[in-house]
């Protein structure tokens, strides 16, 4: 297989782009006011972006899956009013107990999108809330690391630094904006 060398940003939903780090009806969940804005500059520097989240709730009832994507569809209708896009969504509707392989921190998501995409993993950039499922996630596929503190950020730096503890991010960043600024800087050094 032929890799091209395509940037791509996996953004983690709840607690990244939006919401309060927990898992959310779709038709509840809102992005912060800063996300459309920070997803367009990396539209503008012609990096794919792509969501990539768990949806648990769906393998356990809370909501159905016709129900996530119609509330993806109005997420990108709200971004489209900003001139902003995703460029695909990988997400896992699974039980936390059903051993699939796409629910993070599993990369069967990331792997998903590599293959539909041809690119290679270590020229993408993973920014999630969660160092449990999301930094080791991009550990394992060797994508690089972005942790931001909103959602569950500051207690993966605390309370929970145990159950990641042998991962580093490459940037903590203190919200999508500062991620997305720091990435901008990191592709234009490479």
């Amino acid at each position: 297989m032929r890799w091209f060398k395509i940037k791509a940003v996996f953004l983690d939903r709840d607690g990244t782009i939006g919401g309060t780090g927990g898992g959310m009806h779709p038709f509840q969940f809102s992005m912060y006011d800063y996300a459309p804005k920070a997803i367009k500059t990396l539209n503008d520097i012609g990096v794919k972006v792509f969501l990539f989240t768990n949806q648990t709730r769906v393998g356990r009832g809370y909501f159905t899956e016709n129900e996530l994507l119609q509330g993806f569809q109005l997420l990108k209708k709200e971004l489209e009013k900003y001139g902003a896009h995703l460029d695909d969504i990988f997400y896992c509707p699974h039980k936390p107990d059903d051993g699939c392989d796409c629910q993070k921190p599993n990369i069967g998501l990331l792997l998903k999108a590599q293959e539909k995409y041809g690119m290679n993993l270590n020229e993408c950039y993973v920014v999630g809330d969660t160092g449990s499922s999301d930094m080791l996630a991009a550990h394992i596929a060797g994508t690089k690391k972005v942790l931001v503190k909103t959602g569950w950020g500051e207690g993966s730096l605390t309370t929970y630094r145990h159950t990641w503890e042998n991962v580093e991010p490459n940037y903590v960043a203190d919200d999508l904006v500062d991620a997305v600024n720091w990435i901008s800087e990191d592709i234009n050094t490479i």
